[in-house]
This record gives structure tokens, sequence and C-alpha cells, in this order.
């Protein structure tokens, strides 16, 4: 069985910073990267970051883009999501995903992960 964990969530203010972490462990496995999502109740899964193993390429979301560092190690299979300038509206609870299936080139698919952290929850106050 394949376990991802997360860590580093937590209650901050507006303006301030954060910095996730999720760590893939457990029976060998092929992955093609690892990407972050986020969740509010009542909505879907959001994609938020990726990064790709092949090459290093990273992507984001347009509402996270230069606010948010994606970044990870393909041996260890760790990812690491520097958040800045957090707004109110980045409240939710945060997933790490695996991903396991390549489908194309665009890395919000939520099919393309095999496996999720148990997630972590972000509150940005105003």
């Amino acid at each position: 069985q394949v376990q991802l964990v997360e860590s580093g969530g937590g209650l901050v203010q507006a303006g301030g910073s954060l910095t996730l972490s999720c760590a893939a462990s457990g029976r060998t496995f092929i992955s093609f990267g690892m990407g972050w999502f986020r969740q509010v109740p009542g909505k879907e899964r959001e994609w938020v970051a990726a990064i790709k193993w092949s090459g290093g390429s990273t992507t984001y979301a347009n509402s996270v883009k230069g606010r948010f560092t994606i970044s990870g190690d393909s041996a260890k299979n760790t990812v690491t999501l520097q958040m800045n300038s957090l707004k109110p509206e980045d409240t939710a609870v945060y997933y790490c995903g695996l991903r396991t299936y390549y489908s194309g080139s665009d890395p919000s698919r939520l099919s393309d992960y095999g496996y999720w952290g148990q997630g972590t929850q972000v509150t940005v106050s105003s």
C-alpha cells in the first residue's frame, strides 16, 4: 500500500505564509509527479499546483500563480507547497496527490492521481 502523509497546515492571518509538505511511502510504485489540490465544503476538489518529475516543470492554477511555489524530490517522492501572501479565499483543506497515470499534459485531472494524503486544514483569517 502507498501512503501519503501531509503536514504544515494551520491558521494564519491574511498576507502571511505557510509551508505544506507531503511524503509518499510504501510499496514500489511508478509516479509521474505530485500535485496539490484543495477543497472547501460543498465544492469539488480544486487543483492548485503540480510538479512533473520528468524535467521538473511546475504549473499553477491562476488563482495562486505568483504566490505559491511547489517543489519536490522525485527520488524521495516528496513535495512542498510554499504559500505566500495568503488570502481568506485560500482557506480550504489541502490534499497532496501522487500522479500515477499520465493522461496528457494537463496536471489538473483528478483521475491521474492514484493516491491521496489525508488532507491538512489551512485557514486564513482576514
